[in-house]
């Protein structure tokens, strides 16, 4: 007899129906699985043999042959192990149910258990997507499931319930929809640009990049506050909107870092250490393609400390994605498109002993040395960051000081406000923030007039900057008209934007 169960299988964020077909047929006793199935899928065999035994249930002792369709597609994992022990006990007779309109998702344990796994969002809204409206999953994974609407989960706790349920002996109850809102965190966070002393230019660059969502660069000597400035930027994001939410939740189930919300509730924040290699920053794998750094920051920030002790091939790697806001990952095993729009905060010191160009402390490199640490960092790179600040170190005033500093809460006050402002004038399309603008939006909303346009000539030339600075001047200045409420950019705007690019080439000034 044959039996049929749909399930499903990810390529990337995308799912892909799997019918698992079960024949069990007259012959001597084995058990193969065919269909283009991994090392996990295969040992299922096992795990499925002892769930059923262990859950009262009968094993057919004859010939059995699983067939994972379209054999095309390689599957990959152990969440098979439920459709396939489900499938199983309907060709041999032992379950009577009609389970075709329903996707069946699950690890077994040996005992029969139900376990956790990843990449059960995107599974069920690819699903969803394609007309299925029922859903069996693990208990564990109830509540990511529980953010999906229109559609009935059931959990599971091992896969006596899964029959029972099916069979309408102990019918389960469907998983209680979670409103976002619900969801959200309210956690207080950590850092707070209260916390950081003066640096009155590095705060205001900060406010810049969150508003339109730009590339950022500090540098600076040691201790002037370089990073407690990049750990403040999640206390002024702007708050996620559940289809954002959503998406990243996607990409943070596949590599199987979600909370227990079930789902991600603040913008990301990734600070991957120097020492990171390429695959682990892009993504990719030896036989699984994964999401890297670049992709699970996609919504929020990645912060690279001491930028220039990254390896030149992991940094020149970003610079695609900087760019197209998402990366394709190509191994042996498939080519996979992972999203990766995020904003990048990085920060260096000026040279190897950290104090050129510091009014406070005296530099001991040779302008040979600083000219090597910066070639650390390739024009193209930099070019891609749209503000690039010096910072110096902090006054011992400005460090005891008892007056208050602005606070995160007001710097995101203004910041949502722009970002507001963005939203509304990019209505209808794919684009959230200024700094995601292409050149045809350029060019309808950052136009100047002629005394703008004299200005921005002059520093292009001055400052020898390529066709891509200039337009990522404009995008800044359009930014900070918004801060500032203006629907026309003013030479002020142009100016200040064009100061956050005064840091490129700077090398220049050792000759």
């Amino acid at each position: 007899m044959i039996a049929r169960v749909q399930s499903y299988a990810l390529t990337g964020l995308d799912g892909v129906a799997v019918t698992v077909e079960t024949d069990v047929s007259k012959g001597l006793p084995s058990y193969e699985i065919v269909g283009l199935p991994d090392a996990a899928v295969k040992e299922s065999k096992e795990r499925v043999k002892s769930a059923v035994k262990n859950s009262a249930l009968e094993f057919p002792l004859h010939k059995i042959t699983v067939n994972l369709a379209p054999a095309y597609v390689k599957k990959e994992g152990s969440s098979f192990d439920l459709p396939v022990a489900i499938s199983l006990l309907k060709a041999n007779g032992v379950l009577q149910a009609e389970t075709e309109d329903t996707v069946f998702l699950g690890e077994l344990a040996l005992n029969g258990d139900l376990r956790p796994i990843t990449g059960v969002l995107p599974a069920l809204i690819s699903a969803r997507d394609k007309g299925y409206k029922k859903f069996v999953v693990p208990y564990d994974n109830r509540k990511e499931a529980g953010f999906i609407h229109g559609v009935s989960t059931y959990a599971a706790k091992n896969l006596k319930e899964v029959v029972n349920h099916l069979s309408g002996l102990a019918p389960l109850t469907a998983v209680e929809t979670t409103p976002f809102e619900n969801a959200k965190n309210t956690e207080k966070r950590a850092y707070d640009l209260s916390f950081v002393k003066g640096q009155a230019m590095a705060k205001r660059a900060l406010e810049v990049a969150v508003a339109g969502g730009h590339n950022i660069l500090f540098v600076g000597p040691p201790g002037s506050g370089k990073t407690l400035l990049a750990r403040a930027i999640p206390s002024i994001l702007p708050d996620m909107r559940f289809d954002e939410a959503l998406e990243i939740t996607k990409i943070h189930s596949i590599a199987g870092t979600l909370g227990e919300e079930g789902i991600v509730t603040t913008r990301p924040f990734r600070s991957p250490h120097h020492t990171a290699t390429t695959v682990s920053l892009c993504g990719g794998g030896n036989k699984t393609v994964h999401p890297g750094e670049i992709s699970l920051a996609h919504g929020g920030v990645l912060f690279l400390d001491e930028l220039p002790e990254y390896k030149r091939s992991s940094l020149e790697a970003m610079r695609q994605p900087l760019e197209d806001g998402v990366i394709t990952v190509s191994r042996a095993s498939g080519t996979i498109t992972f999203p990766a729009s995020f904003m990048l905060c990085a920060s260096m010191n000026p040279c190897p002993c950290g104090n050129y160009g510091s009014s406070k402390r005296r530099c001991t490199c040779r302008p040979n040395d600083i000219r090597k640490y910066h070639a650390r960092v390739s024009g193209p790179l930099l070019d891609r960051i749209d503000i690039q600040v010096e910072v110096d170190g902090v006054e011992y005033d400005d460090l005891v000081s008892t007056a208050e500093e602005e606070s995160s809460a007001l710097v995101k006050k203004r910041a949502d406000v722009a970002r507001n402002i963005q939203r509304q004038r990019f209505e209808g399309s794919k684009i959230t923030s200024n700094a995601e603008m292409g050149e045809k939006e350029t060019r309808k909303y950052c136009k100047l007039n002629a005394e703008c346009e004299e200005i921005l000539r002059e520093a292009y030339e001055r400052l020898r900057l390529s066709a891509r600075a200039r337009s990522r001047i404009l995008k800044v200045a359009r930014t900070i008209a918004d801060l500032e409420l203006c629907e026309e950019i003013l030479p002020e705007h142009l100016y200040e934007a064009i100061s956050y690019r005064s840091y490129s080439g700077k090398e220049d000034e050792l000759e």
